[in-house]
């Protein structure tokens, strides 16, 4: 009787088992998944029975019941995407690149999608027409759909989405010509203001590229044109985009004259213009002082001399100027250019002699002068330069040849693998301890790298070190990462580079961790170093998933058999239990939606929740979760009140979280007050507070997270970026925005207090962000000047008046930027090996003196990279008017920011223009230098993938 009962109580359990897990995933969403799978001939391991959210099915993300994300890049799916997919109404993220088995058209219906903010599907086998209907997205982001065999024209109606970032539709089929707006009645592309990448290379679009498709309202930085059959000449509207980084416009049909508006694209780093059929004769580029790299070749230009102002190019790399009709000598000083790697001149009618002479760059690598007219070569005393000649007078006779008389293969066999270990079975390779296993592997393509130099591996490295320091920091899966095979594309001169991926602790990477591995490159999580530039990932297929497939017990059937029996039995005593229960929790959900402020601790405090314009109330829990419970690999730095760490939210961004330690606790109201303050600082030079948490008497702070690290980063090499001179005032002028709009427009007004270059932080633009308001105080009465407080802030920063007088004014924030000016110029924290800043700049300045005579204190990388110091004395000026002695004396932020867009006049530049990544890496740059969101790294638990949903 008793075993009777047992069995009994244990069909009672399970049916409330059954019960419980049935709730946990949306009905319509648990059969439109499943509708999905059966379209599949081949679908991801571990896609078992009827409840994806309940048991974690492998690369599902579930929110409040609903699926959220289907990552799973990269786990050899076979078959079509079934309309039915238009269901997941709540569906944000849909990634399923490098599955070549899945194929077809999209479905009309996925513009049903609206809450779909990346739609992720790169190197798939997807044909035919892109669907209008994806101009509906209205929340997409991302849409990378490159690398399939998509064919007909681009949708106008992607023009409708006002927050795409990244637009990626290159290496397909598509046709036609490029859509721009008409009127009210039809969208177009030039409409696409927020988007920051155009890639459509490699293509069939025709026609020519309109002139309403660019405008001065855009912040394009990349254009990638190349590889189509565009025709007509250049649209004079493109040098309007004053934000735009990378332009290709090579291997097309285009005409008429390269245009002298260039000039105007300041931040340019790249043009390529090759493989066209322009005319006429090129024009002086003096003006582009960041450019790396400028590709005219095979143009039917006039006859012409090699340009003399091509040695003014500082930042050069990269030259190719074939097959355009140039005459003449070499001048001694076109090689010149500091940065100068790479010189291609053949097919050209080059004449006289050849001589380096002793100013030549010491980056060069490799010039090619083939097939022209040169008798004389004076060879580099330099064993590192690689000459061919070939073709040329001077290698005419047999008996002279030389090796520059041969064609030189330009590459490297540079590989990161180990070669000391025991040769692995076919299919593995070692890893760094010479574990044999089985690497993820695939190739990157960098459209357009700001070097071209084989035989300095420091780059390779550097881009090594990078990746490995990437996954290693961010916990995914990943004992190591090794390149190897570097080449370059002939054709569109892409650099490629085979990647090989090491699972961690296992022979091979299971399902989740590839569709996590896999979503980092498909998802441009990871950014590589910025001069390897615009870059996609093409994964292999990989086969050798360590999860298996669980297998189904014979007894299963009877199992449910018999649940189902008791079910009915107990259905009416427990209908009405269960229905109570998920309804009260529904309720709860719906208050804890429609109130976020529910977790307000208002019986401690009897304050009102606080009102707040865009930021957002979080749990314990949801912070916990984000950040693996407060992990120290999560934790970025802190201070006296508390610690900060890096987390991401379900929805994918990136968030830094200020946590205060017990001890520092404010009272409710003072908190309320910081989180209200802080909600209405809206500036882009501010860094933007996205909510707070007041739960389980803890006070934390949700800041959105800023990818480039601080100031002091960059200054100290520790973030492997270098700034030049122009980057430099952009900087000075963006933080001083920030600064002068704390103060004048901000309501009330806020004093900083602490302004250093580690409180000024650069996100993926470098663009400058003025941040931690810790110490901050307001200034509520518009005619009261000062506060009176407790002398707070850094040694090194701190206003002497201040510490004097207790007497806290604007004046003091000052004071402290002043410092961080001078700190811009010399690259060295304010007080170091007892010497003070300003107090070495004064004694050592000499105003009759070219540069006040300063040369000695200037960070290096200052000269190196900007030649000519436009605007220098006044710069430092300005300064030393910031940091007198008597607060009376120095200017307001607002006189400064105006001080600084006019020296930036006088360097050329225009201080409109928002700031644009022109930056450089140190050749000693640690593994940080590749983490694209900072020096240290977060975790992240469950299935949702790391992804950067709202770039800058």
């Amino acid at each position: 009787m008793s075993s009777r009962i047992g069995a009994f109580m244990l069909l009672i359990l399970l049916f409330f088992h059954i019960c419980y897990v049935s709730a946990l995933t949306n009905g319509l969403d648990a059969s439109a998944l499943q509708a999905l799978k059966s379209e599949w001939t081949r679908s991801p391991e571990g896609w078992e029975g009827s409840d994806p959210c309940g048991t974690n099915w492998v690369g599902i993300t579930c929110i409040n019941d609903r699926i959220v994300s289907i990552s799973v890049a990269n786990l050899n799916l076979e078959g079509k995407l079934s309309g039915d997919i238009s269901a997941l109404t709540e569906l944000q993220i849909l990634d399923l690149s490098f599955s070549t088995g899945l194929s077809g058209p999209l479905p009309p219906n996925i513009g049903d999608l609206k809450k779909l903010r990346n739609l992720i599907l790169v190197g798939c086998s997807f044909s035919g027409q892109i669907p209008d209907s994806i101009g509906s997205l209205e929340q997409l982001i991302y849409l990378s759909l490159n690398s399939n065999q998509f064919s007909g024209t681009i949708p106008a109606s992607i023009g409708r989405l006002s927050k795409l970032y990244w637009f990626d539709i290159a290496d397909n089929q598509l046709e036609g010509e490029i859509p721009v707006s008409n009127g009210a009645s039809s969208p177009g592309l030039d409409m696409l203001l927020e988007t920051k990448h155009f890639h459509f290379g490699k293509n069939k679009l025709s026609g020519v590229i309109p002139e309403k498709l660019f405008s001065s309202n855009m912040t394009l930085i990349h254009v990638l044109f190349d590889g189509n059959q565009l025709t007509g000449k250049i649209p004079d509207s493109l040098s309007l985009v004053k934000t735009l980084q990378v332009l290709r416009l090579d291997r097309n049909r285009l005409n008429g004259v390269i245009p002298s508006s260039f000039n105007n694209l300041t931040n340019l780093n790249e043009l390529y213009l090759a493989n066209n059929k322009f005319t006429g004769s090129l024009p002086n580029f003096t003006s582009l002082a960041n450019l790396y790299t400028l590709d005219v070749s095979n143009n039917t230009l006039e006859f012409s001399p090699i340009p003399l102002w091509i040695s003014s190019l500082r930042s050069l790399s990269t030259l190719r100027m074939e097959g355009i009709q140039l005459n003449g000598s070499v001048p001694v000083s076109f090689f010149s250019p500091l940065q100068l790697q790479t010189v291609i001149l053949k097919h050209n009618q080059i004449s006289g002699n050849l001589d380096f002479g002793t100013s030549y760059s010491k980056q060069l690598e490799f010039v090619d002068l083939q097939d022209n007219k040169i008798d004389v070569y004076r060879e580099v005393d330099n064993k590192r330069i690689q000459v061919i000649l070939a073709d040329n007078p001077v290698c005419g006779e047999v008996a002279n040849r030389r090796s520059y008389c041969s064609a030189i293969q330009h590459n490297t066999s540079f590989a990161t693998l180990p070669t000391n270990c025991v040769p692995c079975d076919p299919g593995r390779e070692p890893n760094e301890a010479c574990r044999c296993v089985y690497p993820y592997m695939g190739i990157l393509y960098f459209r357009s790298p700001s070097f071209s130099g084989f035989s300095n591996n420091t780059n390779f490295l550097l881009l090594q070190q990078s990746i490995s320091g990437f996954f290693k920091k961010f916990s995914y899966p990943v004992d190591s990462v090794g390149i190897r095979n570097i080449r370059e594309n002939e054709t569109d001169h892409q650099l490629l580079i085979d990647l090989l991926v090491f699972p961690s602790g296992q022979e091979s990477f299971n399902q989740t961790g590839m569709a996590h591995v896999s979503f980092a490159f498909s998802n441009q999580t990871y950014k590589p170093p910025p001069i390897f530039g615009p870059y996609i990932f093409k994964g292999i297929q990989y086969s050798h998933f360590s999860d298996v497939r669980g297998s189904k017990s014979s007894n299963k059937s009877i199992i449910i058999g018999a649940v189902v029996g008791a079910a009915v039995l107990l259905v009416l005593l427990t209908i009405a239990g269960v229905y109570a229960l998920r309804q009260k929790k529904r309720a709860e959900r719906a208050t804890g939606q429609n109130n976020p402020f529910a977790k307000w601790d208002t019986s401690k405090s009897s304050i009102d929740a606080p009102r707040l314009m865009g930021a957002k109330a979080f749990t314990f829990e949801e912070l916990k979760k984000c950040t693996d419970n407060f992990s120290e690999a999560n934790d970025v730095g802190g201070g006296g009140y508390g610690k900060v760490y890096r987390g991401i939210l379900p929805s994918g961004q990136l968030i830094a979280i200020k946590r205060a330690q017990q001890g520092s606790l404010q009272g409710g109201l003072e908190f309320k007050t910081e989180i209200e303050l802080l909600s209405r600082v809206h500036h882009k030079n501010v860094v933007r507070l996205l909510g707070f948490c007041f739960d389980r008497s803890e006070q934390m702070l949700v800041y959105e997270y800023i990818p480039n690290g601080s100031l002091r980063d960059s200054l100290s090499g520790k973030s492997g970026i270098r700034l030049d001179w122009t980057r430099r005032l952009r900087i000075a002028l963006g933080s001083g925005k920030g600064l002068a709009y704390l103060h004048e427009l901000a309501d009330p007004p806020i004093i900083h207090r602490d302004i250093k270059s580690n409180n000024i932080l650069l996100d993926e633009n470098l663009t400058a962000k003025v941040a931690d308001f810790g110490l901050s105080k307001l200034v509520g009465d518009p005619e009261k000047t000062h506060v009176t407080t407790q002398v707070k802030g850094t040694m090194g920063y701190l206003d002497p008046e201040y510490y004097m007088t207790n007497q806290l004014t604007e004046k003091s924030d000052v004071y402290g930027f002043g410092v961080v000016m001078l700190e811009l110029l010399t690259g060295k924290s304010p007080i170091e090996r007892g010497k003070y800043v300003v107090r070495e700049v004064k004694t050592k300045m000499d105003k009759s003196r070219g540069l006040y005579d300063l040369q000695e204190l200037l960070d290096t990388s200052i000269i190196a990279s900007s030649g000519n110091l436009k605007g220098f004395e006044k710069y430092v000026d300005l300064a030393l008017r910031c940091v007198e002695e008597e607060g009376v004396r120095r200017p307001s932020m607002g006189e400064v920011v105006k001080e600084i867009e006019n020296i930036m006049q006088l360097a050329g530049l225009n201080p409109n223009v928002d700031s644009a990544s022109t930056s450089r890496t140190y050749e000693d740059a640690s593994k940080e230098s590749g983490d694209p969101y900072g020096k240290d790294s977060f975790q992240y638990s469950g299935n949702f993938p790391a992804s950067k949903l709202e770039p800058q």
